[in-house]
């Protein structure tokens, strides 16, 4: 099995000077660590506006940044809003393949629709489009990245013409792709389109054996790409602080990862919100001790034991990769560093023995339906040579018309310039 740390760099009020930065820089620190001991992803989310619960709206900029203090570790972006008003699907492309090419292949494309209601009606997105929309964009953002040239295309939520995406990724036709699921409804929808599965729920260990035993069935059985490429995994998240001291693990990690679900509920949920004004900390601490016991997903937080123990119910069940919350509430950055290390030296080998011959035998075994589920795919029509349409520049145009009386010496003197060199292109093409 293997394992990501995950960050929403939450920051809960009281907001010092400095503080956003200490957090960002701290973050940075801990994935090249975690690069070091092995940790095999890093996953970045994309939000907007949730104060408190996630201060990470430009994950392209902070996974390059990590890009270059690490060499190892995958860099997840978990996820990619896909809807056109938060990001144009060219943009998204151009930027992934950069992130490859800066991180020497190393890019992993979650994707999502967003659920927030500060985030869709901040970009102005009417929420009963957001399926629709990631669907239309996921697929476009992957032909952008894999075709040469792109032909063109006209859809409900995105158009352009053909054009020719640079820089291309390292990783052809495309880096994995991914979705974010927060339910069962989602993880058959990513099964079925040969996506991995971000899934972003604490479930228990009988319901994730059904969730990844539904998603490889759903992927032998009615895969159709939307993509170039399928990426058969399933990742599952968990709490996260491991000490010899079960007692003292629990007193560093718990509030963290309990008040990463009363800022998650708070935003999505149950939550009246004035921005720049609510202090979700405050109220997190004035509710702390009448909210209900979670349970679920705390199990990734006790001795090197304990959480061995918790880990291996996820092997036990088909989990690819286990990504651990440890960057919530006001958890402190030396402890989060300190469980990083003694997860790597106490639990995560026994993980890791026999992960390539697991990898392998997967592989093996879904390579004949992968391979029908490759022929089914939709591929937009690639154009031949002559059916490229040109682009024309706007100073050809220019160039071609008379000059003025009205233009100044050094205009007519562009111009003529143009029309010359148009003229020179005009015969070296007869």
């Amino acid at each position: 099995m293997k394992f990501g740390i995950f960050y929403e760099h939450q920051l809960p009020r009281p907001w010092t000077e400095g503080s956003e930065q200490r957090l960002f820089q701290e973050a940075l620190d801990q994935i090249e660590l975690a690069d070091r001991l092995g940790i095999d992803y890093a996953w970045e989310v994309e939000h907007h506006f949730l104060e408190e619960y996630s201060h990470s709206a430009a994950p392209e900029v902070f996974l390059a940044a990590a890009s270059q203090r690490t060499k190892y570790i995958r860099l997840g972006h978990g996820i990619v809003l896909m809807p056109t008003e938060y990001n144009h699907p060219a943009r998204v492309a151009e930027r992934v393949a950069t992130l490859d090419l800066v991180s020497n292949g190393r890019v992993e494309f979650g994707t999502g629709e967003s659920a927030s209601r500060a985030e869709l009606e901040g970009f102005n997105i009417d929420p009963a489009t957001r399926r629709a929309q990631w669907r239309e964009t996921v697929e476009q953002t992957a032909n952008l990245l894999a075709m040469d040239p792109y032909p063109g295309f006209e859809g409900k939520f995105f158009s352009m013409p053909c054009r020719n995406l640079v820089p291309k990724p390292v990783q052809r036709p495309h880096p994995p792709l991914w979705v974010a699921c927060s339910n069962r409804e989602t993880i058959h929808l990513a099964a079925q389109l040969g996506l991995g599965a971000l899934t972003f729920a604490f479930v228990d260990m009988a319901e994730a054996k059904k969730w990844v035993d539904d998603y490889y069935t759903t992927l032998e059985r009615e895969c159709t790409p939307i993509g170039h490429a399928i990426n058969p995994n399933i990742a599952m998240v968990t709490s996260f602080s491991v000490n010899h001291d079960a007692e003292e693990a629990r007193r560093r990690g718990l509030d963290g990862f309990r008040f990463f679900q009363f800022g998650l509920g708070h935003h999505y949920a149950f939550g009246k919100h004035v921005p720049g004004r609510t202090d979700i900390w405050k109220q997190y601490e004035a509710m702390r001790g009448s909210l209900p016991e979670v349970g679920m997903g705390e199990g990734g937080i006790g001795t090197p034991e304990q959480v061995g123990a918790h880990l291996q119910q996820f092997a036990d069940a088909g989990v690819d990769q286990v990504v651990f919350i440890q960057q919530g509430g006001k958890n402190q950055h030396a402890h989060i560093c300190e469980s990083l290390e003694l997860f790597s030296r106490e639990v995560m080998p026994r993980f890791k023995a026999g992960e390539a011959e697991r990898e392998r035998k997967k592989l093996a075994r879904l390579a004949p339906a992968l391979e029908r589920a490759m022929a089914r795919k939709n591929r937009m029509k690639e154009l031949a040579d002559a059916e490229i349409p040109p682009i024309t520049p706007y100073g050809f145009a220019i160039a071609e018309t008379s000059g003025s009386t009205a233009l100044d010496e050094a205009t007519r003197r562009r111009q003529e310039r143009m029309r010359e060199m148009s003229e020179a292109v005009r015969k070296a093409g007869n």
